[in-house]
């Protein structure tokens, strides 16, 4: 699908795309797909830690979905009901007793990366190792606290979309989610602290010239000065 078919058909909504697609227009399936691959990527992923596995319950809940659409009767949102589905699709793989190892943080994609304006490298390079530190994180809560956290935090879903996703009680989602945010607080706290030493660097280019500046301003010239020079900072 063209670019500008994609942006022209921007303020239709789900359901709308849905009628039409139901109407004939198969084309526009590929427009649902890309309005949701975000929310229905980290949803697979949350419930598998593997990069692969939840490209591949991607695939098989769109196709899951393009083949039930008269199914849906518009009693929750889409994107609600898209979701559920990719859910059960990667449920049913661990239910199958595939088991799969850590991610790669070599190959990870950047997929809680803000959008925004661009940093230094070295901004870049902090930001990538806190969200190495928060994936982690998150990657080791329970399986049950993971995907509520996922998609209550994450994916901004509210209580009554992700209980009705998961098939629990919307007072079972606010609980996970309580838990989820106490043990990540507890474990990115404790894989941070080790760099707290570092904060607040005070280099000897900050040194020298705040000392310069106050000489200046008592009117200590360079004749006036003592040899009191011991370098506080470090570079």
């Amino acid at each position: 699908m063209q670019a500008a078919m994609i942006r022209s058909m921007a303020t239709l909504t789900d359901e709308e795309i849905v009628a039409r697609v139901r109407a004939g227009e198969t084309q526009l399936f590929e427009l649902i797909m890309r309005r949701h691959n975000r929310r229905i990527y980290r949803a697979a992923r949350a419930i598998l830690r593997d990069d692969g596995e939840a490209e591949d319950v991607m695939q098989d809940a769109y196709v899951r979905a393009y083949a039930h659409l008269h199914e849906f009767e518009g009693r929750a949102l889409f994107s609600t009901w898209l979701t559920r589905i990719a859910v059960h699709e990667a449920l049913a793989r661990v239910r199958r007793g595939r088991r799969f190892q850590p991610i790669d943080q070599q190959n990870q994609e950047t997929t809680f990366m803000p959008t925004g304006p661009r940093f230094s490298p070295e901004q870049n390079a902090t930001d990538a190792e806190t969200r190495a530190v928060l994936e982690r994180a998150i990657d080791a809560l329970p399986d049950e606290f993971r995907i509520v956290f996922v998609l209550r935090a994450v994916e901004e879903m509210t209580g009554a979309e992700t209980a009705e996703c998961l098939g629990i009680p919307e007072e079972t989602v606010k609980t996970r989610l309580f838990r989820a945010r106490a043990r990540l607080q507890e474990t990115v706290l404790a894989a941070l602290e080790p760099a707290a030493a570092c904060t607040y660097e005070f280099h000897l280019s900050r040194c020298d010239r705040v000392v310069a500046v106050v000489l200046s301003r008592l009117g200590l010239g360079e004749g006036e000065r003592q040899d009191v020079h011991p370098r506080a900072g470090r570079n």
